[in-house]
Order: structure tokens, then sequence, then C-alpha cells
């Protein structure tokens, strides 16, 4: 079946395409060059007057695992007050925060995105969080596998194990928990959390295995290098949300000696201990180090006003943060040998001084950071916003007179404490091609996604031109997944699976025989239950298994 799409303008900076009326050609699912035969079309959709993106990529988005299940059981209230009620969903699904499985693919096809990444995978829950991400219709999943406060990497590092050996290690995790990057959440606090430190900071050494978070971040990123993985290491810093935790940063940004690292929700960890409150904005700071560092890519974690719930496994934060929780309840627990979880409902409100403050410094880290390639637009849903706040998020960063009517109504003083009054910049709808598609399939490593070329799958998003941005990302006219019409006028129309995109690292299978004994000794699961068989991602038909190349090895 060939399908048009005709007189359209495109937005596409995969290939260079910045606004440009032209014909888009599918045909078995991907998009084509255009027939020089007399094929006839069978099926033409006039877009004139029409934006033409990609799909749009959410590169951080807590959509699959544990954490999430425990939100929804801890806030059963959140599941009564859904704002949009869906009429299309033909099952039970509910949820504001943090919606089922199954609604969730729903909405985020609704908003025109067709991929979506869950960024904290621990490999001993992988299987539970691949089954959860295999119960989202119509999206490609794929997940970032969490180290860096397992036990049995800190034990490689106290023994000064050498490089090759733990490259083997995290190989071996990225192929059992079947993800594409790898993830570090408060290097080595987490553990350190278990045995009574109540904070860590980049050269504070873990009381019992006497090792740095710097020391962490440098091994993992060189591993992540090393083996060809595209996406960098994922990195969730020390010091989350505290005030200071700037300079922490920019430690982090300059101490890993130039390699490629990935800094997540960097809204959170952009604080500084100026003004009456002791605490001011560092974004200005963290923007200048970005724009300097060409290895360093950032997405910003927004916060945006109203009810949430966070849900993170850095368990040292989320008990520090637990007595703002609203409504007052919260658990935290720790999980085996490898990592925690924290759940804290909160609630942001314009109206307090650094929740105020908080909104603004994400703000003024997108439209400092020069690069919009470098830079991704996420809220770490639940935990600055459900992911259902982006076309606000998008009027936000192209509209300065909307963005300044709303500076007006926050705290006072807090308007005081920031400059992004003063900031004149406006994102183009080509920058946000970049940020929401172009960018985030680049960073990841989707060879075929994100871009409008021949060749690419045909995921497709289609807008009506409207001046309130918001409105215009809220309501794609038509929003295409693998060549297949699955959103029309914001609703869905029609249901598919997407697939799981991995990569496959190589690594020495020596590594097992010391695996499997510690498997036998200290954890509940045997080493030949830990690993994923592909079968198991594509069993029940849902979907498939994308295998990406890792750099230099062509598949």
């Amino acid at each position: 079946m060939l399908i048009k799409l005709t007189g359209g303008t495109v937005y596409d900076p995969a290939s260079g395409i910045d606004g440009k009326k032209q014909d888009i050609y599918i045909h078995e699912g991907r998009i084509v060059a255009k027939p020089n035969d007399d094929r006839p079309v069978d099926k033409e959709y006039n877009l004139s007057g029409k934006v033409v993106m990609s799909g749009a990529i959410d590169m951080h988005t807590h959509i699959g695992g544990g954490k999430g299940n425990i939100a929804r059981t801890l806030l059963p209230e959140d599941h009564r007050q859904d704002p949009v009620p869906r009429s299309i969903i033909t099952r039970s699904g509910t949820g504001y925060a943090m919606p089922s499985s199954y609604v969730t693919g729903y909405r985020y096809a609704e908003m025109g995105y067709t991929a979506a990444f869950e960024p904290a995978v621990l490999p001993i829950n992988a299987r539970h969080a691949h089954m959860e991400m295999a119960d989202i219709p119509i999206l490609d999943k794929g997940g970032y596998a969490m180290l860096g406060s397992d036990d049995f990497l800190l034990r490689m590092l106290t023994a000064k194990k050498d490089q090759k050996a733990v490259n083997d290690y995290v190989a071996w995790i990225i192929n059992a928990s079947k993800c594409i990057g790898i993830k570090v959440v408060n290097a080595g606090g987490i553990s350190a959390f278990k045995f009574n430190q109540r904070k860590l900071d980049l050269d504070e050494k873990n009381t019992y295995y006497d090792v740095t978070p710097r020391q962490i971040l440098q091994t993992l990123a060189t591993a992540v290098k090393e083996l060809g993985i595209t996406h960098p290491l994922h990195v969730h810093g020390c010091n989350l949300g505290v005030p200071g935790n700037v300079d922490t940063t920019l430690d982090t940004i300059q101490g890993i000696g130039g390699l490629p690292m990935h800094l997540t929700h960097i809204q959170f960890h952009s604080y500084g201990t100026e003004g009456d409150f002791k605490f001011s904005s560092g974004a200005a700071q963290i923007a200048e180090a970005v724009n300097k560092h060409k290895n360093i890519t950032i997405d910003v974690g927004q916060i945006l006003f109203g009810q949430t719930v966070t849900a993170s496994g850095d368990t040292m934060m989320q008990h520090a943060n637990h007595k703002h929780a609203h409504p007052d309840k919260w658990v935290c627990m720790d999980i085996e040998c490898d990592a925690g979880c924290g759940v804290v409902p909160f609630k942001y409100k314009d109206k307090n001084f650094v929740n105020a403050l908080q909104w603004a410094i994400g703000l003024e880290t997108f439209l400092l950071v020069d690069d919009p390639w470098r830079i991704f637009l996420t809220t770490d849903h639940p935990n600055g916003a459900p992911f259902t706040s982006y076309p606000h998020l998008i009027r936000l960063l192209m509209d300065r007179s909307f963005r300044n009517d709303m500076l007006a109504t926050i705290h006072p003083e807090a308007q005081k404490m920031t400059t992004l009054g003063s900031i004149t910049r406006e994102y183009s709808l080509n920058e946000i091609a970049i940020m929401t598609r172009a960018g985030a399939a680049k960073i990841i490593g989707l060879k075929d996604r994100g871009g409008l070329g021949p060749g690419n799958w045909a995921d497709i998003t289609v807008y009506t031109e409207n001046a309130d941005r918001q409105k215009m990302f809220e309501k794609p006219d038509y929003v295409f997944k693998d060549g297949e019409l699955v959103v029309v006028d914001g609703q869905v129309v029609h249901t598919k699976w997407g697939t799981t995109h991995i990569v496959k690292p190589d690594w020495d299978a020596s590594v097992e025989n010391e695996l499997k004994g510690y498997f036998d000794r200290y954890l509940t699961m045997k080493l030949g239950n830990f690993k994923i068989s592909d079968d198991e991602i594509t069993e029940d038909g849902r979907g498939s298994l994308t295998v990406h190349p890792t750099k230099g090895v062509a598949l």
C-alpha cells in the first residue's frame, strides 16, 4: 500500500529540513522516496497548512517498573481525578500523575509521541519492567539498566578489578536485562544509605566499600564508551535537591575527563545558596558549562505546578524529602543487594518560594543552553510533572509573552532571584523538533527513527499551525506509527504494538563463572532466572525486538 502525505510544511532536522513544503510517501511501514514509476497512490492525505514532524521521542520518562506500581497503590485518589477523560479508552485505565500502563500509551500517542524510554530499569527487576512496558500500546520502548550502587560492581571496584573486567560485567548486565543504555542513580549513594550514611558527596567514600561516586562514574562512563554503546552514561548526580549542589554538578562535568556523559533532570542539580532563603539559581553556571563541554548532554526535568508523585531509586534523597510529602504518606524500600526505591507524593506550588524558583531554574536552563541537539525536553515524569504537561512546557519555551505572564504570578521573592524575565529567546519549531525528535533519536542511537528521510520508519505527527503552541501540541491532526494511522484529531483510532529497542555489546562469557557463585550466595534469584531471553519480549505478540549496533559494529 502506497500512502502520500501531500503539501505539509515539514520540520525534519535529521534531514536538514526547516519548514519546507514537501510530500512524504509511505510504503510497507517506512518512508520512501517519490516513486519514479506510475504506481498509483492508494491513500492520500491533504496536509496543506499543516505542520509535519516525525513522531516525538521521550528519552527519559518513568513508565515501567515497580516504583510506578507503588505510586499507583499509594495514591488511589489519583485514579479518581483524571482531568482529561478519554472516552476512547476500551478497558479500565486511569490516573493523572501515574496513569496505568495501557493509558500511558494512549496519552503519549494523543500528543504525537511514538517512543518513550524508561530511565531506571533495575536489572533484577528488569523482567517486570519489560512486562509492564509491553502493556503500553502504540509506543516503541526501551530502558537504561541501573548500576552504580549494586553490590557486585562495588566489590569489583573495592578489589580494584581492571577496566576490562568491569566492561564485561556491564555488557553482561545490558544483555541480560535487554536494555539500550546504562543509568547511574546517586552513584554509590543508594548503597551508602543502607549503611546509615545520609549524604554522599562526589569525593566522599562509601563507608563500607571505600569507593567514591567519582570513581564509579569514571569507571562506568569508560565502560559505556569502550563497549561502543551509543547512549552516554545516563547520570542522576549526587546531592539531588540540595542547596549548593550546583558546585557538585560543575565538578561532575569537569571531573569526567571528557568522557561522554548525560546528566539527567539537571534542574534538580542546579541550586545555589545565595539570598535570604539560602536557595538560588545555578542555571547560568550550568548552561555555561554545558555550552563549553561538548561531551555533556542534559535533559531538564522541568517542574510544573500542581499535584504529582516523585518516584526514584534514590532512597537517600527520597527519605530526606519525605517530610514534604503531599498527601502525607510515603514509601522507601531496599531492593536485594542492588538498589532501593522511594515514592513520595508532592504538590508543586507557584506561591511557594522554592517551587517557584525551581520552575524558573528549569526554564533558564532550557533558554541558556545554546545547542538544542544536547538538551532534551523532559519533566522527569512524574517527578517534576506528568508527561501530559509537555504541550504547556513547549508553549513556555516558544512564547516569551506567555512565559513572562506566568512569571508575574509566582512567588514575588522568586521573581527577584531569576533572570528569566530578561531572556528574550523563543524556541522555534525546528528547535522543538530537534529536542523531541531528531536529537533524542541520535543520543539514544535509533538509526531509523526521529527523521522523515527515506528508509526511516513512518512515525509521523501532523499538527495544525496555531499561535497558541499549547493547543497545537496537545491535539495533533494525525499520528502514524510504522505507517499505520493511530490518532485522528487527538483521539486514538487504532491500537498497535511498538518495538523494544536494545543493544547487545560483546562480553567475555567467563564473567558468568564469578557471577554464578555470587548469585548462589547472596541473591534470591538464580543466575539463569536473572537473564531475559529475546522471546520473552515478543512471546505474547505485543511488538518486536530491535537490536541496534554498538559503535564500530555493524549488524
